[in-house]
């Protein structure tokens, strides 16, 4: 995985907006509640990792869908292996289903930012030691465009894209190693300003692969399983174990309106990319479809 380890300070993120007491107050009695029946609690057999503002909330919308699996209680992503470490598994655990006797029904979750943490993967096989993972990925550059869009409506931006582009290296300055020391907690520029980094995808799944192998790993190109979704999920069905259902159907979830891209700072994005893309082509056995 690329090194961020380069100098210069690395900021930390002040949070999200707080939630409402009455809210916080009942969440917190849930993950109470879970931590002490944890052992009964199913563990997920699949994660999505990843990419961010790739099509993962569409990905698990479908799956979700589908009536051999059961999705995790009250939300998409737990987070648990980026930025909830401090917890431990019980609390990870108590987020899924019960477990059903006699059932194959199986679990999973949706934290993107998992494949791009650089110490989510290494976490994830030690406590997963079984788990695979799916990948979704799209045009890079479309991709980084969407993320600036995202997280300065979030309010987790505030500068324009192509400063936001021009400030990335100083802005991540020293991020991995902070993000490797002991109790970090969350660095803000890593996961939320990240818009190059982030789609330099070969580097992250060469750093999957070391750990997991090339066979717990199933890549769903997000151009194409929205140009040919039964086909695609098909295949992921088919990774996961699971008989196809026509119960599953795939729409695109999450999107944010914005502006088309300038061309000429397309141009540049795609020249930024193209080796890295090589890379992934290479990887795959085939073209992306931005490629194509």
């Amino acid at each position: 995985m690329t090194d961020l380890d380069v100098s210069g300070p690395a900021r930390v993120s002040a949070g999200r907006p707080s939630r409402p007491a009455a809210y916080r107050v009942a969440r917190a009695a849930w993950r109470s509640a879970g931590r002490l029946t944890a052992p009964a609690h199913m563990l997920p057999s699949f994660l999505i990792v990843g990419g961010q503002r790739c099509g993962t909330t569409s990905l698990f919308t479908a799956l979700s869908q589908h009536p051999g699996i059961r999705m995790p209680l009250g939300r998409k992503g737990i987070h648990y292996f980026d930025v909830a470490y401090q917890h431990d598994l019980a609390w990870y655990r108590g987020h899924f289903p019960l477990r059903r006797p006699g059932s194959s029904t199986i679990t999973g979750e949706s934290s993107p930012y998992y494949m791009f943490h650089p110490l989510a993967p290494e976490r994830i096989a030690r406590d997963l030691p079984s788990v695979v993972l799916l990948v979704a990925l799209r045009d890079p550059a479309e991709r980084a465009y969407s993320a600036h869009a995202h997280e300065l409506a979030r309010g987790f931006e505030t500068e324009p894209f192509e400063r936001a582009l021009e400030l990335e290296a100083q802005r991540l300055a020293g991020a991995g190693t902070q993000l490797r020391a002991p109790d970090s907690g969350e660095v803000h520029a890593h996961r939320h300003q990240a818009y190059l980094l982030r789609g330099q995808y070969i580097d992250q799944l060469e750093h999957l692969e070391a750990l997991f192998g090339r066979d717990r790993i199933h890549v769903v190109d997000s151009g194409s399983i929205f140009a040919e979704p039964a086909a695609e999920l098909g295949q992921v069905f088919t990774f996961l174990g699971l008989q196809h259902s026509d119960e599953v159907t795939f729409a695109q979830h999450n999107a944010r309106p914005r502006s088309p891209m300038a061309e000429s700072l397309r141009r540049r994005l795609e020249d930024h990319f193209r080796p890295y893309d090589e890379r992934l082509a290479q990887w795959l056995g085939r073209a992306p479809s931005w490629r194509t």
